[in-house]
């Protein structure tokens, strides 16, 4: 019965994607009995990444940013699944999984078949991102989808673990969060291949973003792109969308995850 959710998931049926990200998430279906059914899959080409994590503090507006690169991406007819972790309680063990109020992309008909939303619950993982978001993203990528956009939960200095997972991670800020010194103190810059300033209609974001760029200009290796975007007023989105598509690794990443 697997091997027939597998072929319906790989035809395009939603249902049975999401019975077998299930069934991995739940252990009843392990990850090299699902990519051996599947058969060889595509590789990257070019450096293009596969997987990119788009991590940042809670409330500088990532899913709403999100929901604009994905409508942008879907556009050019590009298929991008997204894996968005929300945290579970350490009360009740419950998780609101309530990303998809935000992102309106996965109601717009004409795009709906080249966008997929899961939403995935920490449950018991210590940090961020649950390790089974790695099995469920290569699996993702065997079944078609040609890029995995992983949405963690944004928990601040636990986020090294998205590194092992992700080609490329993307650090999204707003203005009001402090100075460059907290910024750096969050230990998010380390990892960035990428840095997004969001919510730039706001006081203070250009300032926010020169700050950043001044900390790059201190460190050693390549310096991320720092760009300004403003998901409510749709500026600055569609510029990130193409350099994200084409976002070479900083190398940042990669020292992260040795």
């Amino acid at each position: 019965m697997t091997l027939e959710f597998l072929e319906q998931a790989k035809l395009g049926d939603r249902r049975s994607l999401a019975r077998m990200l299930s069934a991995l998430e739940n252990g009843t279906l392990h990850i090299k009995d699902a990519l051996d059914a599947i058969g060889e899959t595509s590789e990257p080409r070019n450096g293009q990444w596969q997987t990119l994590a788009i991590t940042g503090a809670p409330g500088v507006g990532k899913s709403c940013l999100l929901d604009g690169l994905l409508r942008h991406w879907a556009q050019l007819g590009i298929r991008v699944a997204v894996l968005a972790v929300d945290p579970s309680s350490p009360r009740t063990g419950g998780a609101l999984l309530g990303d998809r109020v935000r992102m309106t992309v996965v109601d717009d008909v004409e795009l709906n078949d080249l966008i997929y939303l899961r939403s995935v619950a920490t449950r018991k993982a210590s940090g961020s991102v649950p390790v089974i978001v790695e099995d469920m993203t290569k699996l993702l990528l065997a079944l078609g989808w040609q890029r995995v956009i992983i949405e963690t939960v944004g928990a601040g200095q636990s986020e090294v673990r998205c590194a092992a997972i992700a080609d490329r991670i993307v650090v999204v800020e707003g203005p009001a969060r402090g100075d460059g010194i907290q910024a750096e103190k969050a230990g998010l810059l380390e990892l960035a291949d990428a840095v997004l300033v969001n919510k730039s209609d706001l006081p203070g974001a250009e300032l926010h973003a020169d700050e950043i760029r001044e900390s790059f200009e201190l460190g050693i290796g390549n310096k991320p792109p720092v760009l300004l975007t403003s998901a409510v007023q749709h500026t600055g989105v569609s510029q990130a969308a193409d350099l994200l598509l084409t976002l070479a690794s900083s190398g940042r990443s990669e020292r992260a995850r040795w």
